[in-house]
């Protein structure tokens, strides 16, 4: 099983203004640092979450199919929550042929943390080749656009970008970048985090 990212975000969920009024910048010589930090602060914070922020595309490859039995036994986990919607069910039938799932034959749980695919009433998974990687489920996930992104995480955000900008160094007296942020600054994080 893997999870990969086919489209990132659009936007990023601090734009550059932001940023820089939080450090107090007003020139534009670090702007492209600052456009390293501002991704970084959301690549961190959605590693740290479990979580997509802006809508993104991602693509689960499974082996095969779950066999039958409730949710753990025939639902597919999307672990990439908030979880918008599915782009597209395909898979390797018996004879190796790539087959899209038509979408009345699966439902997706998007209420349901993390999120879950599962068939449609009535129904189960088709069988599929006996290989690896031969079921891609392609899905959209994240809160919607930048300005839908909590205001928790923007803040851990900012407070990221101001400590990678004021300190360019790995070390300060001692002190990795990754001990300058406090519990406090951490724990802005909590409401979002995922378990799965």
């Amino acid at each position: 099983m893997s999870l990969n990212l086919i489209t990132g975000p659009a936007a990023e969920p601090v734009s550059l203004v932001e940023a820089k009024l939080h450090c107090r910048v007003d020139t534009t010589d670090d702007d492209t640092l600052f456009a390293i930090a501002i991704k970084g602060a959301r690549e961190a914070a959605e590693h740290l979450t479990g979580r997509a922020f802006v809508t993104q595309t991602w693509e689960l490859v499974l082996d095969r199919f779950p066999s039958r039995g409730w949710r753990a036994g025939r639902s597919i986990e999307l672990a990439k929550p908030k979880v918008i919607g599915i782009t597209s069910v395909k898979y390797l039938d018996v004879a190796g042929v790539e087959q899209t799932l038509d979408n009345d034959l699966y439902v997706l749980d998007a209420d349901t943390m993390p999120g879950w695919l599962s068939p449609a009433v009535d129904t189960e998974w088709p069988d599929t080749q006996a290989t690896t990687n031969t079921v891609r489920v392609r899905f959209t996930a994240g809160y919607g656009a930048a300005a839908d992104v909590p205001a928790a995480i923007k803040q851990w955000m900012l407070l990221q970008i101001g400590a990678a900008y004021r300190n360019r160094e790995a070390f300060l007296a001692g002190i990795t970048i990754a001990d300058l942020p406090n519990r406090f600054v951490n724990g802005l994080l909590d409401r979002e985090r995922t378990f799965v």
